[in-house]
């Protein structure tokens, strides 16, 4: 098996990722300030996430044959003709309802702020971090998390199950602090509940989601050991814009299923 010495040590740089984290809250449409909090407050996190998905048999796979799924994912027409309720078709249609697109992402990748250069990345981590970017929305799919504010702050929720950072960590906790708060906990209960289907799961970071486009969605779940919408919240996927989360009790229902 092919190892891959450590990346240099990273500080954590709390002051600007608590000036991102605070233009994010008033304006949660900043899509490019989360990877900033990330980066931020990624210290050496990456790099952890990085050794465990080199040393995984699937993860050994994809360095080795450089797949590139941000292609497939832009290839809309190819996604469109997938059978109905599979994976890849639901993705098709969930990006079309929100008139999304893979680059999307790499857009606000690109935009987030670095006021420092940007340190030489080699290319096996610069493939890994891509494609952590490029299945966030996969992931969306794969939970039933919707693309409002509800179903972002669940879906990074369920990303800290699989790799935990201080920058998600932060998002969905501030998340948790500012949402609909009652005697039962019911928001904050929400986003345990999605932390924990991330947990239950196998490594997300290392499945070859280019081969598994074509099958039913609930296989795909059921193979991810991913527990369908229904199971994980029983009373509805909530479905919130911002002015329900900073005021009244978000609404349950809809998603993707």
């Amino acid at each position: 098996m092919q190892t891959y010495p450590a990346a240099p040590h990273r500080p954590i740089e709390w002051k600007r990722a608590w000036k991102a984290l605070q233009v994010l809250i008033d304006d949660p449409q900043r899509t490019e300030k989360v990877f900033e909090i990330a980066e931020a407050l990624s210290g050496n996190s990456f790099e952890r996430h990085f050794q465990r998905f080199a040393a995984h048999p699937d993860g050994q796979r994809l360095l080795e044959e450089r797949p590139s799924l941000l292609d497939m994912l832009r290839d809309r027409e190819a996604l469109r003709a997938l059978p109905p309720g599979s994976f890849g078709r639901t993705y098709a249609e969930f990006m079309e309802s929100g008139n999304l697109t893979p680059d999307g992402l790499v857009e606000a990748d690109v935009m987030a702020e670095r006021p420092n250069p940007p340190e030489p990345v080699d290319p096996n981590r610069e493939f890994f971090g891509d494609r952590i970017r490029d299945i966030h929305d996969l992931w969306h799919v794969l939970t039933g998390y919707g693309m409002d504010e509800a179903g972002e702050a669940a879906n990074l929720a369920f990303t800290i199950g699989q790799i935990p950072t201080y920058g998600i960590v932060a998002i969905v906790l501030t998340a948790g602090v500012i949402g609909p708060k009652d005697l039962r906990f019911t928001w904050q209960r929400y986003l345990f509940r999605a932390w924990r289907r991330g947990r239950g799961a196998v490594l997300l970071t290392a499945v070859r989601y280019e081969e598994l486009l074509s099958r039913p969605l609930s296989d795909v779940r059921k193979l991810l050991n991913i527990e369908p919408p229904e199971q994980a919240h029983p009373e509805g996927v909530v479905v919130a814009n911002r002015e329900d989360l900073l005021g009244a009790p978000a609404a349950a229902g809809g998603g993707v299923h």
